[in-house]
């Protein structure tokens, strides 16, 4: 069975972690094969979004515990074989979703615990079912978000309430994740990838090396200072107002019709 199912429709690539029979667990192939189609989506320009949803009753359930547990106890690896198996496996993830320029789009329905919380904290948007249940739940089993979720769960919800949820483990229903800003909206389940396709088919209809671009600012701009930002911003803006998307963009909304972009660069 395909640990990821990959579906492409237009410019919008679907990503199903297809393990349900363990409620997503991101494990060794679920790593592999999200990171695998991630990497596939990015490099074909024909594609501007990436919906991430999961088969079966949820999301992702995070770490596989049997997984984690062997590594001491069958595997007996010793400390610095434990980082290294970090790095080399789970956190694979942040450092794809760090280098792409698609835009990502968690569905989040039932459970999405530890790892499954961090990974839609990595995606750009999150709409989320009113059965979903966001939690940080590390600290029950004596361990750390070691898959970065300690860096991209406080940009989205403010330090305070990271620090709340990785600190309580206390699960956030999806009600209160709508409130505190960890998702964009909340949908009847069976209304879910409807809806998440709606917004993915909102920004795929938008001039493709713009989105692009768009993500690349963000990332270059994480860190600076605004003088820094404004020069880097000049930057991708100059690149842009050259292309053939922008002019075409301008045209379409002048003579009222639909836009053809060809997400080229000339």
């Amino acid at each position: 069975m395909t640990a990821v199912l990959y579906e492409k429709s237009g410019r919008i690539v679907t990503l199903t972690l297809n393990r349900a029979e363990t409620r997503n667990a991101l494990s060794s192939d679920v790593i592999d094969a999200l990171v695998d189609g991630l990497r596939q989506a990015n490099a074909d320009e024909s594609v501007s979004c990436v919906l991430i949803a999961g088969a079966g009753p949820g999301f992702s359930s995070g770490g596989n515990l049997h997984e984690l547990r062997s590594l001491t106890t069958t595997k007996k690896l010793r400390r610095p074989e434990i980082e290294e198996w970090y790095r080399s496996g789970i956190q694979r993830i942040p450092a794809t979703f760090n280098s792409i320029d698609v835009v990502t789009i968690a569905a989040v329905h039932g459970h999405a615990i530890g790892a499954g919380c961090d990974l839609a904290a990595m995606c750009d948007l999150r709409i989320a079912a009113t059965n979903a249940s966001f939690a940080e739940s590390f600290v029950r089993v004596g361990l750390i978000s070691g898959d970065g979720g300690a860096w991209f769960l406080p940009r989205v919800i403010g330090l305070a309430r990271a620090r709340e949820m990785m600190l309580t483990a206390q699960p956030v229903d999806a009600a209160k994740a709508l409130s505190w800003g960890l998702v964009n909206a909340v949908v009847e389940k069976d209304r879910l990838m409807d809806a998440a396709r709606d917004v993915a088919e909102q920004i795929a209809s938008q001039p493709p090396n713009a989105l692009r671009a768009s993500k690349q600012l963000f990332r270059s701009i994480e860190n600076l200072d605004l003088e820094g930002s404004l020069k880097i911003a000049a930057t991708f803006q100059a690149m842009l107002q050259v292309q053939p998307d922008h002019l075409e963009a301008i045209d379409s909304i002048l003579e009222k019709r639909t836009p053809r972009f060809t997400g080229s660069f000339s």
